[in-house]
């Protein structure tokens, strides 16, 4: 996307900022003029991004799991920052297990931060939205919540109560002039992708696997034949924080290359 103004003055919370997705939706919103709270548990990993864009990103460390830092910090920027127009959720986790051996700690954590921490920082930010008339959340799901994927389960099934939970909140704010989406990606070139290719030493060979697909834990390949950059999220991210979709609420926005045919 070229540098723009489209969401100038504009303020934006992004979890999960540190890398990957929720980095690329730093640099996305930015672009577009937007000023960005950027947060992770990790806070060594969003430090640079306020050395990269000065006062247009503000960092904060936040641990999503935690409702009451969550509040706190919600509440202290909209004290200190303005008003919160955008909330994206980005923070999430993947624990791959098959689920005869999914441990009760790898569940828990997997829906700790991937579904509780959507809900926490989701209520926290469409109160004040709600409030104010105006506002818009995204949650950056995956297109695993909606297609069974081996080994995945624990994984696939907080990311569609995260997906659902979004729709249902949508449903409820939108009379009060707020908007929430998801989008939910296929396979994108980050630490979380490159973490399930360990049995493959050879980038080349599992990115080709990954989109020819596998018929033994039958997965569908990628049609369009190539794994998405973060900056394919990023930007279908933007557009549904936009005016452009000033009339899109309750949608989940496929963002995989035909990976599961839409099923």
């Amino acid at each position: 996307m070229s540098a723009g103004t489209e969401l100038a003055g504009r303020l934006a919370l992004v979890t999960g900022a540190g890398r990957g997705i929720g980095e690329a939706v730093v640099a996305a919103l930015v672009e577009q003029g937007a000023r960005v709270l950027a947060t992770d548990l990790a806070f060594e990993n969003v430090t640079a991004l306020a050395e990269k864009y000065g006062e247009q990103v503000t960092v904060r460390p936040l641990d999503v799991t935690d409702a009451a830092a969550v509040e706190a910090l919600v509440a202290e920027a909209e004290r200190t920052l303005g008003p919160l127009d955008i909330a994206v959720n980005v923070a999430g986790v993947l624990r791959s297990s098959d689920v005869l051996d999914l441990t009760d700690e790898d569940w828990a954590a997997t829906f700790a931060v991937n579904t509780n921490g959507v809900f926490h920082v989701s209520r926290s930010v469409a109160r004040r939205m709600a409030g104010r008339g105006r506002g818009s959340i995204v949650t950056v799901a995956s297109n695993a919540a909606g297609i069974p994927r081996a080994g995945l389960a624990a994984y696939a099934a907080s990311k569609a109560a995260a997906v659902m939970f979004t729709k249902c909140l949508g449903l409820e704010v939108a009379s009060r002039g707020v908007r929430c989406n998801t989008v939910s990606p296929g396979s994108t070139l980050t630490d979380m992708q490159r973490a399930l290719w360990t049995a493959s030493t050879d980038q080349e060979e599992a990115t080709r696997r990954v989109i020819e697909g596998d018929l033994a834990t039958h997965r569908t390949g990628i049609p369009l034949g190539r794994i998405a950059d973060p900056a394919d999220i990023a930007d279908a991210v933007v557009f549904l924080v936009s005016d452009r979709a000033r009339h899109i609420t309750m949608h989940d926005l496929y963002v995989d290359g035909g990976a599961t045919l839409r099923a």
